[in-house]
């Protein structure tokens, strides 16, 4: 089972290479649910990982929903070059209609132009997928548009809620599309998926860094001046879990 960790600056990017991770979805942002990394945190963060473990940069230009106009689209388009020529494993990405089926013309534009500058790219469908009508129903369409894995938690709050809908998405995909648990994926979760048939999952590994030296009134409040950085322990243990699961995983082959 693979581990891919989730994380908005070097230094977690380096975290996560020190405990072992298979990859990262590099970010920034994630209180807004992630956005596009700047070219200066993906050269630094190559840096610091030193070949250790891939690299798949999330490209979108914005928070709140999936539907994109034209202008939007292509803005997305381009960043993902840029991160594409700079040597990156893999984009993640994610479009929906108003409808809240897949973007299909805008998925397969983004594909198509990734894979013209790196013809082995890994493309991954974040998230979106968990607010689309129907994750299973999107397999087929994102194996047609030539995806590597998608990112999901089976349409529930809860990666551990959509466990039964994980497992179908991952039959329908019978090994044509990764399908990588994750939102809300706790470690004591990990088990289940790689039961499930499951061959990764996704954490933020994410803890909050509180730095206010006024007075705060309110109970709980922090003055703004918090921010998250990658938990060196919770990677610690998510790759103890991943590792735990190996022997069932050789046993079942």
């Amino acid at each position: 089972m693979k581990l891919e960790i989730a994380v908005v600056s070097a230094q977690g990017a380096a975290i996560a290479a020190d405990e072992g991770a298979d990859r990262i979805e590099l970010c920034t942002s994630l209180e807004l649910g992630g956005l596009t990394p700047s070219l200066g945190l993906l050269e630094l963060s190559g840096e610091c990982i030193a070949d250790r473990l891939e690299i798949h940069p999330l490209v979108r230009c914005r928070p709140g929903d999936f539907v994109y106009s034209a202008l939007e689209l292509e803005t997305m388009i381009r960043d993902s070059a840029e991160l594409l020529k700079r040597g990156v494993h893999g984009v993640v990405f994610g479009a929906l209609q108003p409808s809240g089926d897949i973007d299909y013309t805008a998925s397969r534009r983004f594909a198509e132009s990734a894979l013209a500058i790196n013809p082995e790219a890994q493309l991954t469908f974040h998230r979106a997928i968990d607010s689309s009508n129907n994750a299973e129903l999107a397999i087929e369409t994102l194996i047609s548009l030539g995806f590597t894995r998608v990112l999901s938690s089976g349409g529930a709050p809860a990666a551990g809620d959509g466990l039964s809908t994980l497992a179908a998405m991952n039959t329908l995909a019978a090994g044509q599309l990764e399908i990588m648990a994750g939102g809300g994926l706790l470690l004591s979760d990990i088990p289940s998926m790689d039961r499930a048939g499951l061959s990764a999952v996704h954490l933020s590994a994410k803890e909050a860094v509180h730095r206010c030296d006024k007075v705060c009134t309110k109970v709980g409040a922090n003055c703004g001046d918090s921010y998250m950085i990658t938990s060196r322990d919770t990677v610690r243990l998510a790759k103890e879990a991943v590792n735990a699961c190996t022997p069932w995983a050789m046993a079942a082959d």
